[in-house]
Protein backbone atom coordinates (compact mmCIF):
# COMPACT_ATOMS: atom_id res chain seq x y z
CA UNK A 1 0.00 0.00 0.00
CA UNK A 2 2.75 2.28 0.54
CA UNK A 3 3.64 2.03 -2.87
CA UNK A 4 0.33 2.65 -3.29
CA UNK A 5 0.63 6.05 -1.95
CA UNK A 6 3.75 7.32 -3.54
CA UNK A 7 2.46 6.79 -7.05
CA UNK A 8 -0.90 8.58 -6.23
CA UNK A 9 1.36 11.45 -5.10
CA UNK A 10 3.46 11.82 -8.20
CA UNK A 11 0.30 11.56 -10.37
CA UNK A 12 -1.60 14.72 -8.02
CA UNK A 13 1.71 16.69 -8.40
CA UNK A 14 1.67 16.02 -12.18
CA UNK A 15 -1.85 17.35 -12.10
CA UNK A 16 -1.17 20.52 -10.29
CA UNK A 17 1.78 21.42 -11.49
CA UNK A 18 0.44 24.43 -14.04
CA UNK A 19 -0.01 25.88 -10.32
CA UNK A 20 2.86 26.93 -8.15
CA UNK A 21 1.29 27.05 -5.09
CA UNK A 22 -0.83 24.23 -5.57
CA UNK A 23 1.88 22.64 -6.56
CA UNK A 24 4.26 23.33 -3.26
CA UNK A 25 0.88 22.54 -1.11
CA UNK A 26 0.86 19.11 -2.10
CA UNK A 27 4.68 18.68 -1.81
CA UNK A 28 4.35 19.36 1.68
CA UNK A 29 0.99 16.98 2.63
CA UNK A 30 3.49 14.25 0.76
CA UNK A 31 6.43 15.00 2.75
CA UNK A 32 4.20 14.21 6.01
CA UNK A 33 2.74 11.01 4.54
CA UNK A 34 5.89 9.50 2.76
CA UNK A 35 8.13 7.09 4.19
CA UNK A 36 11.62 8.48 4.35
CA UNK A 37 12.99 6.29 1.30
CA UNK A 38 9.92 7.37 -0.33
CA UNK A 39 10.89 10.76 -0.05
CA UNK A 40 14.15 9.84 -1.26
CA UNK A 41 12.74 8.42 -4.69
CA UNK A 42 10.93 11.91 -4.57
CA UNK A 43 13.31 13.80 -5.21
CA UNK A 44 15.01 12.36 -7.95
CA UNK A 45 11.67 12.11 -9.80
CA UNK A 46 11.24 15.75 -9.17
CA UNK A 47 14.63 16.98 -10.20
CA UNK A 48 13.87 15.44 -13.37
CA UNK A 49 10.24 16.42 -13.77
CA UNK A 50 10.54 20.00 -12.79
CA UNK A 51 13.84 19.96 -14.91
CA UNK A 52 12.32 21.94 -17.74
CA UNK A 53 9.73 23.78 -15.29
CA UNK A 54 12.04 26.49 -13.41
CA UNK A 55 8.97 27.50 -11.90
CA UNK A 56 8.43 24.27 -9.75
CA UNK A 57 12.40 23.90 -8.68
CA UNK A 58 12.34 26.35 -6.59
CA UNK A 59 9.74 23.74 -4.70
CA UNK A 60 12.34 21.08 -4.88
CA UNK A 61 14.48 23.10 -2.06
CA UNK A 62 11.59 22.77 0.39
CA UNK A 63 11.59 18.99 0.23
CA UNK A 64 15.80 18.91 0.14
CA UNK A 65 15.89 20.94 3.34
CA UNK A 66 13.07 18.55 4.65
CA UNK A 67 15.15 15.26 3.72
CA UNK A 68 18.19 16.85 6.37
CA UNK A 69 15.48 16.32 9.07
CA UNK A 70 15.61 12.31 8.90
Amino acid sequence: MARAMYEYTKTVLQKVSFNKELFKKELEKAVNRLLPYEIKELIVWLKEFTSNKPELSVCLTLIENTKRSF
